[in-house]
């Protein structure tokens, strides 16, 4: 037996070792701080999860309050979306630029057909607000008023907003985009983690993991 070949082995087989602890203490580290950054977004998201997954079965409630008013339009009217929006933050309490903005051309009315069709003038829609109350402004082009339709939301309506980001700047949007991107590294970083440190239990875990995505896709595939 070569002395030589037999030592480098035993160093090759040590290195080994010490890089999966390394890769392993890394990980756990950084799945920590990761998992930190997250947790009260997790929070959130997670309440409102359950809520809506089952709001339907279990009847939870989502409370809101809806009011409608018209408005009447100032002399002369806006005649672009633009006049409209900022004559609309004018009147609106504490309105900041709509969420939404959205304009539908003159078209044929749905419930009119022949010769005698009715156009429908152009119409324009704005959204206002947050995720705890929300303000739709809707404009038929040439009417003397504006209809506003105010929907106030409950607690868990307002937690399911957040959810959806329904209302929310741009800041919050990029804000869960980094905790969805911290979910995903905490799911690989934990899959990786267990098979470091578990190596003896490998075929258990691979059979758990196996059965919970194959689970996950069926019950996806069984509804599309």
């Amino acid at each position: 037996m070569n002395p030589t070949l037999a030592a480098g082995d035993i160093r090759a087989g040590l290195r080994r070792p010490a890089l999966s602890l390394r890769i392993a203490s890394w990980l756990r580290k950084t799945h920590g701080w990761i998992g930190l950054w997250g947790a009260i977004l997790g929070l959130v998201f997670g309440l409102a999860g359950v809520w809506l997954n089952h709001r339907a079965v279990l009847k939870l409630p989502m409370e809101q309050q809806r009011t409608s008013e018209r408005m009447a339009l100032p002399d002369p009217p806006p005649a672009t979306p633009a006049e409209m929006a900022a004559w609309l933050r004018t009147v609106l309490p504490a309105a900041a630029e709509p969420n939404t903005t959205r304009i539908d051309p003159p078209r044929r009315a749905p419930w009119s057909e022949g010769a005698d069709a009715v156009q429908q003038p152009e119409r324009w829609t704005f959204s206002f607000g947050g995720p705890d109350a929300m303000v739709q402004a809707e404009y038929w082009r040439g009417n003397r008023n504006v209809q506003l339709t105010t929907t106030r939301n409950g607690f868990a309506a307002t937690l399911a907003n957040l959810h959806k980001g329904v209302g929310m700047p741009l800041p919050w949007i990029l804000l869960v985009d980094t905790l969805a991107g911290s979910m995903i590294f905490l799911c690989a970083s934990g899959v990786a983690l267990w098979l470091l440190t578990h190596r003896r239990r490998l075929l258990p875990g691979l059979a758990i993991l196996g059965t919970s995505i194959a689970l996950t896709l069926g019950l996806i595939a069984s509804r599309l």
